[in-house]
């Protein structure tokens, strides 16, 4: 029984690692279609960006999915959403520091409540009990809270492993390690829970493209918007270049 708990952490800690480089993960209801590429995307380095985000796709196939589905195997469904549960709930003071530079003082207490609330009747965070208490989480970071403020987005960045970001993103990330030491270890695991959850939804996004790295850009980029406008962003339909390409063909 302890080789598989060692195992099951194992397991969750590989896929935390790989789990961002298909981005910052989406919730199901949250997954947008990214504008075409003539909206202007800040990415002075694609070249760059393009090599590292093919070895992403490479490791996550090759290493990360094979991991996660043996993680989803050998975990009873109750362990992997505690899992999750107390992931979330560590991000919990991120959200009410970077509501508070937003002056949403609201999203900051109702953080703070879920924070108390679930780390005490909760059991550490592994029980959403502030959900059931109808409490509900409205993540932020300093990225969103800078983006708030106008500050745009800058050069789009892919990370080995991470995955996309931009700039102005990663210093809010930076700029919070150097606050709280242990939020790159909560980012990666809460990061990593997520794309269990949503992994069939985020390889779907790119299946069909031909494309994949400009679908995966453009996704990670106006999801962030759509966090930055607190859900007033645009959805707009993805492009199907395949059909593109067989509709020229034919002609």
């Amino acid at each position: 029984m302890t080789s598989l708990k060692r195992l099951s952490l194992a397991v969750l800690f590989a896929a935390a690692l790989l789990s961002a480089g298909a981005g910052t993960v989406l919730a199901e209801e949250e997954i947008q279609a990214p504008e075409s590429a003539e909206q202007g995307v800040n990415d002075p380095l694609e070249g760059i960006n393009r090599v590292t985000s093919g070895f992403n796709r490479i490791f996550r196939k090759v290493v990360a999915d094979p991991l996660i589905s043996t993680y989803k195997a050998i975990t009873p469904d109750p362990v992997e959403q505690g899992i999750a549960n107390f992931a979330k709930n560590l991000t919990e003071p991120v959200t009410a520091a970077s509501s508070l530079l937003q002056g949403d003082t609201d999203n900051a207490s109702k953080a703070i409540g879920r924070f108390v609330v679930n780390t005490t009747a909760g059991m550490g965070g592994i029980s959403d009990t502030a959900s059931d208490l109808n409490i509900q989480e409205t993540q932020e970071d300093l990225g969103q809270a800078a983006g708030s403020h106008g500050v745009e987005g800058g050069a789009h960045i892919v990370l080995p492993i991470l995955g996309p970001t931009n700039l102005r993103d990663i210093t809010g990330d930076v700029l919070t390690t150097l606050a709280n030491p242990l939020h790159t270890a909560v980012t990666v695991a809460n990061t990593g829970t997520n794309y269990a959850e949503n992994r069939d939804e985020l390889e779907a996004l790119t299946k069909d493209s031909v494309d994949p790295y400009i679908i995966e850009r453009d996704a990670y980029e106006q999801n962030r918007v759509y966090k930055v406008n607190n859900g007033q962003a645009q959805l707009i339909d993805i492009p199907n270049f395949e059909n593109d390409e067989r509709d020229t063909a034919s002609q």
